[in-house]
């Protein structure tokens, strides 16, 4: 029967005494090892590189095609110090790659780097080092790569720069819109970043709210009475239905009525092409023509809304 030898962890110590003049030095002279474990080509590398502020860097390595990789070396268990080093060195440098090796990682460091992974267009490395031996053999480094980027963390990245920068364009969006000379019953509201905005319409649970999507925008009455109160929603809804060729005549033309069955809210809605993806050029007309239909729709509802709230306070007086 073959006989297989088993490996056996060494001590890092034993190998590398001191971190900066032994594994660093070790590494710099032995920087291919580095690139076989990111499956990377890495040109060279050099050692206690100075930042402006005067930053000791562990390693600056290159790939062949000229970028460039920190490296934060740690013959111990991760601790946050160097994390923040590592983002510190990373940003200093204009690097598009950071490797952070380490004896023994924290889950806490191995979830951070993860997390960068999956929230920044960078690509982060938390490796494990250890120091292995078959029988009497040399002692031989072992590099496994703990976490690092991944196709699917590089989409996860990418959703959530896209979903940022959508939240940043509707904010400018609406921060422009409330301040528009005609949104009066809106120009009070702190802008915000998501798709609506919206402001009392005087019946509790009734909200007058503003849409946005990517090349449409809209303009609506929306009832939500809150969970459990689907009959008072459709109550509602189902009044004002009941006048909604005097609600047209007075708008001045149809509007999209919508009983959301399935959802416990209901809504009134107009809707105009533009929406915030367009240029900021096409963004004050847009604004024009949903200020324009929201006074148009709070002038043609308000005299039914003002009925709801007489028999809301009705009813609350036979209480």
């Amino acid at each position: 029967m073959m006989s297989i030898a088993k490996i056996k962890r060494v001590h890092l110590r034993e190998v590398w005494k001191h971190e900066a003049l032994d594994f660093t030095q070790w590494l710099e002279e032995n920087i291919e090892i580095l690139g076989e474990a990111m499956n990377r080509e890495i040109a060279n590398a050099e050692r206690e590189k100075k930042t402006e502020s005067a930053f000791s860097i562990d390693l600056v390595a290159h790939t062949t095609d000229g970028t460039s990789i920190i490296v934060e070396n740690q013959l111990e268990k991760s601790d946050h110090d160097h994390l923040g080093k590592l983002i510190t060195y990373m940003t200093a440098m204009q690097a598009s790659t950071a490797v952070w090796i380490v004896a023994d990682p924290r889950p806490e460091h191995v979830a951070a780097i993860t997390w960068l992974n999956e929230s920044s267009s960078a690509d982060f490395y938390l490796m494990k080092i250890e120091a292995i031996q078959i029988e009497d053999s040399p002692k031989a480094p072992l590099l496994t790569v703990i976490v690092g980027p991944s196709e699917e963390g590089n989409s996860i990245a990418r959703s959530k720069q896209e979903l940022s920068e959508r939240y940043h364009i509707r904010q400018k969006w609406w921060s422009k819109l409330v301040r528009h000379t005609n949104a009066t019953r809106h120009s009070h509201i702190t802008p915000g970043k998501y798709a609506w905005i919206g402001t009392s319409s005087g019946v509790p649970g009734v909200s007058l709210n503003y849409v946005v999507w990517q090349k449409e925008s809209a303009a609506e009455l929306y009832i939500d009475c809150g969970k459990g109160m689907d009959n008072t929603n459709v109550r509602i809804f189902d009044h004002l239905y009941a006048q909604k060729k005097e609600i047209e005549n007075s708008f001045g033309r149809p509007l999209t009525w919508e009983s959301l069955e399935g959802k416990r809210a209901c809504r009134i809605r107009v809707t105009v092409q533009g929406g915030y993806t367009d240029s900021e050029e096409v963004w004050k007309k847009t604004h024009d023509l949903m200020t324009d239909a929201m006074n148009r729709l709070v002038s043609a509802l308000d005299p039914h809304l003002k009925s709801l709230k007489v028999e809301s306070t009705a009813a609350l007086e036979a209480k």
